[in-house]
């Protein structure tokens, strides 16, 4: 339908700056205007006069940034009354609060009164039209949650309104929702529509980030620009302290927590929630494995450490390239010094393609050797719980085909899962004694940390299969099976002794 011409209603507004606007109705509410908010409103106008469309307006928690962008949303109303603009929240609720806001402004500052329609229908709560010059389908303000369905709208600008938030990116299939939801405002924003985003960031992988996370590139957000303003400033003073004051910001840190206080305040992305297995304990390496002959027995190294034993886990599953469990096999490493060393771990799938030449279970022991192989383990133990119960014989005659001599051990795990990963990292990490190689860091394993929390169905399989190598015996027993024996453990080499009385 085409857009036509009312002449009765009132022409646009006056050009009056937004921070006169804002000031203007802070002395009407017997309010101040602090200069926090100066900052914020005088930025907002730059960018808006100088034509930049795409922003990001971080502000730490409490700081009225919300409140300051219904302001604004009533300034570009007052200038163009045919501005159509689109308000996104995590929830539909979120989103009407704003939009309340702003229906609040326009009836009582003194500049927008004019704007209120005539028609009680046209400001409803969740959606209005000012008085405009348009006949126009889609209202002048209107609020959605992030998960409604915006197919068919559209708007010259579109409001992020803390979009991002614990229950939309609490795990990395919301986040991949949540970027998902909001690659769809391109198709509602006009050419050359103001996108603004508002908000702080809940998670370490957040779409506000400014650098790469490992899974994405480049940064959601990129291009965009943007005005970071943490609640302390480069000095660690407080950008607001007749609200925030040094007493109040260290009750705020102790109540809230490190991560949570880095995250909503500082504007650093982390999870707001406390991490039971940070990553950060983790000790990054790159080295490989080195092995060598020295009077006559192998020794096996790592960054120049001789290693003493390795333990090998492998929690089985189907493998399913499209979803279920993962089957993940992962070997650590122990040196003389006692330190541990996570260097390698698989997530192995099978090719379902491939199922009328190899079954799937052929498949994955067949992976599983060539780890082992890779790796001079003198031992694998399988989790024989349910699927595992036949995979030992057949990865047995894997090895032998592969002429991999190695030891080939079963295990019935009977404690829970969740006991078995704290008993198995919460030590480790807090000695700062658990090592990870680049190849782990660049594996689902480091997510899987990040996500994990305790009573929690989460993504584990690579914990689980990593907790049973912690959680091993080192196996000293010579490897059984044809093949070249690289036993590169210490006190195998054999020793001839001359003794100097009769047997």
């Amino acid at each position: 339908m085409g857009e036509e011409t009312d002449r009765e209603v009132q022409p646009e507004g006056p050009q009056i700056g937004f921070r006169q606007f804002v000031w203007l109705w802070n002395h009407y509410q017997g309010q101040t205007t602090p200069p926090l908010h100066v900052e914020i409103a005088e930025w907002l106008e730059r960018r808006w006069r100088q034509g930049d469309r795409r922003l990001v307006l971080l502000v730490f928690r409490s700081a009225g940034k919300s409140t300051l962008v219904g302001i604004f949303c009533a300034w570009l109303l007052l200038n163009d009354p045919d501005l159509r603009i689109m308000v996104l929240a995590a929830e539909h609720d979120l989103a009407r609060k704003m939009v309340r806001n702003v229906k609040r402004i326009i009836e009582r500052h003194p500049l927008t009164r004019g704007l209120r329609p005539k028609r009680a229908e046209q400001w409803a709560s969740d959606q209005f039209t000012v008085r405009r010059r348009l006949t126009r389908r889609d209202p002048s303000l209107l609020a959605r949650g992030i998960g409604a369905n915006i197919t068919g709208s559209r708007a010259d600008v579109v409001i992020c309104d803390d979009v991002e938030v614990p229950n939309t990116c609490a795990t990395a299939p919301r986040r991949e929702e949540l970027r998902s939801r909001l690659q769809e405002i391109s198709y509602v924003l006009v050419p050359d529509g103001l996108q603004l985003y508002v908000g702080t960031p809940h998670s370490y992988d957040s779409i506000y980030a400014e650098e790469s996370s490992e899974e994405e590139e480049p940064p959601f957000l990129s291009g965009f620009q943007r005005l970071c303003l943490p609640l302390l400033d480069a000095r660690g003073a407080s950008r607001w302290p007749e609200r925030f004051t040094p007493e109040g910001v260290a009750e705020i840190r102790r109540r809230s927590g490190p991560a949570k206080f880095e995250s909503q305040m500082l504007l650093r992305p982390r999870s707001v929630e406390d991490i039971r297995l940070d990553p950060a304990l983790l000790v990054r390496y790159d080295a490989p494995l080195e092995l060598r002959e020295a009077n006559g027995e192998s020794i096996l190294s790592l960054s120049g450490r001789r290693l003493v034993s390795a333990s090998c886990w492998w929690d089985p599953a189907y493998g399913a390239p499209d979803g279920g469990d993962a089957s993940v096999v992962a070997a650590v490493f122990v040196d003389e010094a006692g330190g541990y060393w996570l260097h390698d771990i698989r997530y192995l799938t099978h090719d379902p393609a491939r199922r009328h030449e190899v079954d799937e279970a052929t498949q994955l022991c067949r992976e599983v050797a060539a780890f082992v192989r890779e790796l001079y383990l003198p031992s694998i133990t399988i989790e024989t719980n349910g699927l595992g119960r036949f995979l030992p014989a057949l990865l047995r005659r894997e090895l032998r085909t592969l002429g991999a001599a190695c030891a080939v051990l079963e295990h019935v795990s009977r404690s829970s899962k969740e006991q078995r990963i704290l008993q198995a990292f919460d030590p480790l990490l807090a000695a700062a004694a658990l090592r990870a190689h680049a190849a782990v860091w660049a594996s689902p394993f480091i997510e899987e940390m990040r996500e994990w929390r305790p009573r929690r169905r989460c993504r584990d399989d690579g914990l689980d299969a990593v907790s049973g190598c912690l959680l091993a015996e080192p196996v000293r027993l010579p490897r059984a099976g044809p093949g070249k024996r690289f036993d590169w453990r210490p006190g195998r080499s054999l020793h001839r002794a001359t003794i100097d009385f009769d047997p």
